[in-house]
């Protein structure tokens, strides 16, 4: 099926939507202090995709990065890669054979290749999968998914992973309707707190990296609010400092601020590859919340994407359902008032190189969940 694995240089990186396939995702791990490889892949068409009947042969390429996990042993983590989805009969045997050809280019203590695939999940579409109202149920257990995912491969070596590093589910929005049509799409609570914050006089700027404060100091609050781990300042000037442009892949980086009276009250990283919007970060205020002002910068990102030439505009990470009980509900209830459409990706995989090392490593994971590939 793969005919030909070659490493090439990251700014060699085909042009892609997904960012952390990119060139610039790549300058951003290098300068994380994170090893990045890239690799050419060619397959035929009618190995991959079922249906297709000729000789001709699809060219993808990969970024895969090289994370430390203890003195001696390394991992092979692809985010959101590789890009082409392969009909649902071919991905276990092409995810082998891309697995076993770039073996020889990977450290020799490589516990294993993990792929964060965004691949839509194979049991998306699957009516046991969801109650009779429609509600999402889950994916069967691990050993179901793996009995199907590595049907017809020669090794059964695809391990469902433990945790997913991003996230697995996701709302997309269309950006090819007019901006009307985008309004009109919205959950009425939303479209009201829209437009609640322009009467109120929030208004979105675009800052650059001399105001990294202010995002910091809404990121703080944040975390402080609900809980969860602080990246030191210099994560985020990273992200927005990186650059490709001399890339195949580069991308554009916008800090959106929203403020009243030069108030800040909401931020977030907006991210512009290929045609799709990203929403990669966000933050806001602890007080004056009633501004709504997380709403008036959502739909401000979404028009600017679409300005720059967007189709789509990807949230970002909400839970898999609207249950009150998963710690990212009030993202999905946020994001889904927005209107679009929610997708659910296969999540993370593992194709062991060393069996006894992954069986150790798999079970410290799973104990402590403590392992982020980023």
């Amino acid at each position: 099926m793969i005919a030909e694995i070659q490493d090439k240089d990251s700014t060699n990186i085909f042009k892609t939507s997904i960012i952390q396939q990119t060139s610039y995702w790549s300058e951003v791990k290098k300068l994380q202090g994170i090893t990045t490889k890239a690799f050419d892949f060619r397959a035929k068409n009618e190995d991959l995709f079922v249906g297709i009947k000729d000789e001709s042969y699809f060219i993808g390429d990969l970024l895969v990065l090289i994370q430390k996990v203890d003195e001696h042993s390394t991992i092979a983590y692809v985010p959101y890669g590789p890009e082409v989805e392969p009909s649902e009969e071919n991905q276990g045997c092409f995810l082998e054979q891309l697995s076993e050809g770039l073996r020889t280019y990977l450290p020799s203590k490589c516990i294993m290749i993990r792929y964060d695939l965004s691949w839509e999940s194979l049991w998306a579409k699957d009516d046991n999968c969801y109650d009779l109202h429609g509600n999402w149920i889950g994916a069967p257990d691990r050993k179901m998914q793996e009995l199907r995912f590595n049907f017809a491969t020669d090794k059964w070596n695809l391990k469902k992973a433990n945790t997913d590093v991003l996230p697995s589910n996701t709302v997309f929005m269309d950006l090819n309707k007019e901006s009307d049509t985008l309004l009109g799409t919205m959950k009425p609570k939303t479209r009201y707190n829209i437009k609640l914050a322009k009467r109120k006089g929030v208004e979105i700027s675009s800052l650059g990296i001399e105001s990294l404060d202010i995002w910091y100091e809404l990121y703080r609050q944040t975390a402080q609010r609900n809980n969860f781990f602080l990246h030191d300042i210099n994560y985020f000037k990273v992200i927005l400092s990186a650059r490709a442009n001399d890339s195949l892949s580069p991308a554009k980086v916008y800090l959106l601020v929203a403020h009243v009276d030069n108030r800040p009250l909401a931020a977030m990283f907006l991210v512009i590859t290929g045609v799709r919007g990203t929403y990669l970060y966000g933050a806001s205020a602890t007080e004056n919340r009633n501004y709504m002002a997380t709403y008036a910068l959502q739909w401000r990102a979404m028009q600017l994407a679409k300005e720059l030439g967007c189709s789509e505009y990807d949230f970002f990470g909400v839970s898999p359902v609207a249950d009150q009980s998963h710690p990212m509900f009030g993202l999905y209830r946020f994001k889904t008032g927005f209107g679009g459409k929610l997708y659910r990706r296969m999540g993370c995989w593992d194709y062991p190189l060393d069996k006894v090392k992954y069986r150790y490593y798999s079970s410290m994971e799973f104990k402590n969940q403590a392992y982020h590939l980023g």
